[in-house]
């Protein structure tokens, strides 16, 4: 496997399970150095030990992205560990309640809005700033196939997820010029141990919402986004990708 990452390392948040696992062990496989950030400690800590079990470098950090303090001291915690910050992937994520708009209650759009989308702006302050001191970066926000469509009952979910997709527009924006790029990724709906737990009939229809006939992997979301980190998308920033075998083209 090639190490096209040697020598970088990368911060990855809700990397206990699901597309930030997957994200995390794929880079550490392609020679990077790995924090595994998660609000569930013990499970980033079992991701962290599989990658050290295989002889790559990684450390594991609890870590509740909903709050300012907590993100800057995580990416302290990785300058401290390895030395610099090289890559980014903001990708802790809720789904939230569902109710329509006026049904919505505060206290759940402030869930939301703070996890999913106030949470990508503490990790990309205090990200660039870091990787501004190591020369530069490349930083991917996992945002959803609700960043640029609707979905009933999801008022908070599709707000914070367009929200996503502004803010890296932005940020590559600033930041073009100063050697960090910013993309970002639009999931669809995505096989994990989350969506197994559904019922059958419901399962058939979100396959059905996609015209490849199936829900994507993490491994496949894992995939595009190492090669949005990569040297190979040297001339790529400021855009939204998606992975939702053709949700988004119907």
């Amino acid at each position: 496997m090639t190490k096209d990452f040697l020598g970088k390392v990368a911060l990855v948040t809700g990397a206990a399970s699901g597309i930030g696992e997957a994200i995390a062990v794929q880079l550490a496989d392609r020679g990077a150095k790995v924090i595994a950030a998660d609000l569930n400690g013990d499970a980033a800590e079992k991701v962290a030990g599989a990658i050290k079990a295989k002889g790559a470098e990684a450390a594991a950090l609890a870590v509740d992205v909903a709050k300012a303090e907590q993100v800057e001291m995580a990416v302290r915690f990785a300058v401290d560990t390895f030395g610099r910050l090289d890559l980014g992937v903001n990708n802790a994520g809720i789904g939230g309640a569902a109710a329509p708009l006026s049904d919505y209650t505060l206290d759940d759009w402030h869930k939301v809005i703070d996890v999913n989308l106030n949470a990508v702006f503490y990790c990309m302050k205090y990200e660039i700033a870091a990787m501004l001191k190591s020369g530069g970066g490349a930083i991917v926000n996992m945002a959803s196939i609700l960043g640029s469509v609707a979905f009933p009952n999801a008022p908070a979910y599709v707000t914070a997820k367009h929200g996503v997709v502004g803010m890296t527009k932005s940020a590559a924006v600033d930041y073009a010029k100063k050697g960090i790029r910013v993309t970002a990724v639009g999931p669809g709906f995505i096989d994990t141990p989350l969506l197994a737990a559904l019922p059958a009939e419901t399962m058939d229809y979100v396959k059905s919402l996609h015209p490849i006939g199936r829900m994507g992997t993490s491994e496949e979301v894992a995939a595009l986004t190492l090669f949005l980190l990569s040297d190979a998308a040297s001339n790529i920033t400021g855009s939204y990708h998606l992975v939702d075998g053709g949700y988004v083209a119907l």
